[in-house]
């Protein structure tokens, strides 16, 4: 019974886990296009969704329609 108990608790942490790393991944690939960019602000949410969509493979997707 206890073996079942932590089974189920370690599955949602290891989700937080793998969440927490790609939002950070994200943050850090939309910062680095802030800098390319000359760091001009305005751009933000743009930088985001392109550093979202690149983290999660979907960037030759979204350009191929």
């Amino acid at each position: 019974m206890t073996s079942q108990g932590q089974s189920k608790k370690s599955a949602p942490v290891k989700q937080e886990n793998v969440s927490a790393n790609l939002e950070e991944g994200i943050r850090h690939r939309a910062y680095e296009l802030y800098v390319q960019r000359g760091r001009q602000d305005g751009h933000d949410l743009d930088d985001w969704l392109r550093a979202e969509e690149e983290m999660k493979g979907m960037r030759g997707r979204s350009v191929a329609a």
